[in-house]
């Protein structure tokens, strides 16, 4: 091969690998559509959105010109969620962007053909979203939010607060929340080295929720990734507040809305991670083989305000700890 030639094909693999994970010109404008779980005008939401479209930005897209994006809001039960992927798909996206449980069972009973991303699912294997974590199959893929395993933190952090706690509930809706029951099982097999006695706590309406915790006064509440109880957040805020029940919450929202601590993955984070799956989709990589992705950034908030509130020291050890102490 001529010096030339070879300089040639030199430089136009190197451009071929530069444009991996990257925006590609292909002479149209590609099409993202978003079924979030937050309403329309929730600030963490924004945040979300905000993060999602500054990265994709940065992998090369030009939003409103070479990409359109079309969202719809508040997922956060299976109704709204249908009715969010119906709206969605009438308008021929490329590529779908899921945020919860409820958002992607709908996005999945709706297509079988068009790629889906997902965050904020926990156990996507035994849900059926996909055949392995490391070669999904089918038509979707994604990150994960938690697994199961977590639940012997969150029951560590209720006895670091409160030691003399004998009870402590699992707070879910069984119908937004299809994998509670194995977020509970490593609560229960760590049960016996904290000397709790654990219980599911199901509630179907907010109506429910109230009542629940004045029967919890004395012990502690768990409360699982749910997109039900992420959208009564407050009503579960202010009930622990009125009946002094020491709750753990797994996202940093709840910690920020007044709820005492919070531990698990970073959301915004799974959102900008999110752009790099959906480009590489846009660029022709098939969802089948993109392998989910697990959480790599944990957050634990404290609301050193509401331990106050409720009466509850804090250790300096736990503080020490902490992403973040909200005073």
């Amino acid at each position: 091969m001529r010096r030339r030639d070879l300089l040639k094909a030199i430089l136009v693999g190197l451009v071929g690998w530069s444009s991996i994970g990257r925006a590609q010109n292909t002479g149209g404008v590609r099409h993202l559509a978003v079924l979030i779980l937050n309403p329309e005008g929730d600030p963490q939401g924004k945040k979300r959105v905000d993060v999602l479209e500054q990265e994709l930005t940065r992998l090369g897209w030009s939003i409103g010109n070479n990409l359109r994006i079309d969202y719809r809001w508040g997922a956060f039960d299976p109704q709204h969620a249908r009715e969010g992927i119906t709206e969605l798909l009438s308008l021929n996206p490329d590529v779908i962007l899921t945020n919860s449980v409820v958002a992607t069972q709908a996005a999945k009973k709706a297509t079988q053909t068009i790629p889906i991303v997902f965050n904020g699912v926990s156990a996507p294997v035994e849900l059926g979203f996909v055949a392995k974590l490391s070669h999904p199959g089918g038509n979707i893929t994604g990150f994960t939010n938690l697994e199961p395993s977590v639940g012997t933190k969150w029951l560590e952090l209720v006895k670091e607060v409160s030691p003399d706690i004998k009870r402590v509930q699992l707070l879910f809706n069984p119908d937004s929340t299809p994998a509670a029951q194995l977020f509970y099982q490593s609560i229960e097999q760590a049960a016996a080295k904290f000397s709790v006695m654990p219980a599911m706590a199901p509630v179907h309406d907010p109506s429910e929720i109230e009542p629940l915790f004045k029967i919890a006064e004395g012990g502690g509440i768990i409360v699982q990734p749910d997109t039900f109880l992420a959208s009564n957040r407050k009503l579960i805020i202010e009930s622990a507040a009125r009946h002094r029940v020491p709750v753990i919450y797994p996202f940093s929202y709840y910690a920020a809305d007044g709820g005492l601590i919070s531990y698990g993955p970073d959301l915004i984070d799974q959102f900008r991670r999110s752009a790099a799956y959906i480009t590489r989709i846009l660029n022709g990589e098939q969802a089948s083989d993109l392998p989910v992705q697990q959480p790599t950034k944990f957050e634990l908030v404290i609301n050193l305000k509401t331990a106050k509130t409720l009466g509850l020291g804090i250790p300096q050890t736990l503080l020490a700890t902490a992403d973040e102490v909200i005073e």
